[in-house]
């Protein structure tokens, strides 16, 4: 009994550094900085954009999903709501607010309160100029556990107007043919699960300037 009575601190403190390691961010946590492809695990297409504008709604740079893996029109920078709110290495939190800047073309993934032109679901759309748009630019991460982890799949909820980012299955024709729609539902449902592809990732790490590139 003696003996069981030393042993007992042991093994509860034991389970306290396990359960303190669990909250810690794995070498596949989705950093701030990092370039990356998203797919819809749905759908199989990645989130895309592109110098084509919408036709009809807010006439804005358009959003769509193509199921090519090595376009480069397909890569999306992860950064914080604000400058200086998202440290280059820093691990996404899962509930953290994020916006996410296309790269090739400088603009942020954006929603509002339009039509989208084929679902008539809520348009997404690319907005700004060098990474700089509006308070419709933010979107929360939604997953499971501490951190979003690359393995993860995950949501993303539109602070503004609270849709998820989602895709049905809606293809365009000419100029854009096969691309499919993007847009925002109201509803979490399995039309909007996107997962983190091909892209070059920022370790989370003390030295910012590491990176692993895939």
């Amino acid at each position: 009994m003696r003996g069981g009575r030393h042993l007992f601190p042991l093994m509860l403190l034991a389970l306290l550094r396990g359960l303190c390691h669990g909250r810690e961010p794995s070498p596949g946590a989705v950093t701030c900085g990092s370039v990356l492809k998203l797919v819809n695990t749905r759908h199989s297409v990645r989130l895309h954009s592109h110098e084509v504008k919408y036709g009809s709604g807010s006439g804005q740079q358009s959003v769509t999903g193509v199921e090519a893996s090595d376009d480069a029109n397909s890569y999306w920078r992860i950064r914080g709501k604000s400058d200086g709110s998202c440290q280059r290495g820093t691990p996404v939190k899962c509930g953290q607010a994020i916006r996410l800047t296309h790269v090739n073309t400088g603009k942020n993934l954006h929603t509002h309160h339009f039509p989208s032109p084929l679902s008539n679901n809520q348009e997404v759309s690319a907005f700004g100029d060098d990474g700089e748009g509006d308070d419709l630019d933010i979107w929360i991460v939604q997953c499971s556990g501490t951190y979003w982890e690359r393995d993860d799949a995950v949501r993303f909820k539109h602070v503004g107007t609270e849709v998820f980012l989602s895709i049905t299955g809606e293809q365009y024709g000419h100029p854009i043919r096969g691309q499919r729609e993007v847009h925002g539902m109201p509803a979490a449902n399995h039309h909007n699960y996107w997962k983190a592809m091909e892209g070059v990732f920022i370790k989370p790490s003390m030295d910012p300037a590491k990176h692993d590139e895939l």
